[in-house]
């Protein structure tokens, strides 16, 4: 059963909510200035050849140990969410409000588009590289792949970090976060790009004035975050008390 709950503005805009939006931009920033710059530095450092099998590990590590510093930083804060898929997926599933979610999300988007310009700044101008669908597979393909592989992405949010019976496990939480990001990106990588984050799609889109197909990296992380607060939260986690004021991944 979905458990969202709107919110109120009072506490949307209280000093800690503020804190977490802050936190959320930086966080975003930094990881999308890390994933996307590793891509554009192996296409500098390959004078801007196709990426091979040794690029996609050398992108999905450097997305990997982004997302785990990100989380990590933003955890004690806001939560370490980084991506409007994982705040969906736990709005979903009675964690965060809708109005708060909201706000997170600008802040998330806002964090990938000034990541993407810097890195253009700093670059002298080089090309930010956008997400698209492989050659010869469609965008229904390109967003079943998103689905999926956001799925596993909120899912383990959800076992590692939102469970109230983590225990321990919480302790790892970035660690494991970090590394389903990873292996996801080798998995889907060459196909749908393997995203999972809306506003890490969006940020490169923007800046580089590419938005053709970016509704995909957008419907299919929201239904597989979605799914995933849906179906952790209602069979392994039972029922909620009322949306925390603050917590772990509130």
């Amino acid at each position: 059963m979905v458990k969202l709950a709107f919110g109120s503005f009072g506490d949307s805009f209280s000093v800690g909510s503020l804190k977490a939006y802050l936190a959320e931009f930086i966080a975003t920033l930094l990881f999308v200035f890390a994933g996307v710059g590793s891509a554009i530095a192996y296409g500098k450092l390959t004078a801007d050849a196709a990426l091979d099998p040794a690029g996609l590990v050398a992108v999905a590590v450097a997305h990997a140990f982004a997302l785990f510093v990100g989380v990590s930083i933003a955890a004690n804060i806001s939560g370490g969410h980084l991506n409007p898929a994982v705040t969906f997926g736990l709005a979903v599933g009675g964690n965060i409000t809708i109005l708060t979610a909201i706000f997170y999300w600008i802040a998330q988007c806002f964090g990938s588009i000034v990541a993407c310009l810097l890195l253009q700044f700093v670059t002298n101008g080089l090309s930010v590289p956008a997400h698209g669908v492989v050659s010869g597979m469609t965008a229904v393909e390109g967003m079943v792949m998103e689905i999926v592989i956001t799925f596993a992405l909120v899912y383990t949010v959800y076992a590692t970090a939102a469970d109230p019976k983590k225990g321990s496990l919480g302790t790892i939480a970035p660690i494991a976060i970090g590394f389903i990001v990873g292996a996801n990106i080798l998995a889907a990588g060459p196909f749908s790009g393997g995203s999972m984050n809306p506003a890490r799609s969006f940020g490169p889109a923007v800046v580089s004035g590419n938005l053709s197909g970016n509704w995909i990296y957008w419907v299919g992380p929201l239904i597989g975050g979605g799914l995933a607060g849906l179906i952790y939260g209602d069979i392994f986690i039972g029922s909620y008390s009322s949306v925390p004021v603050s917590g772990d991944y509130a």
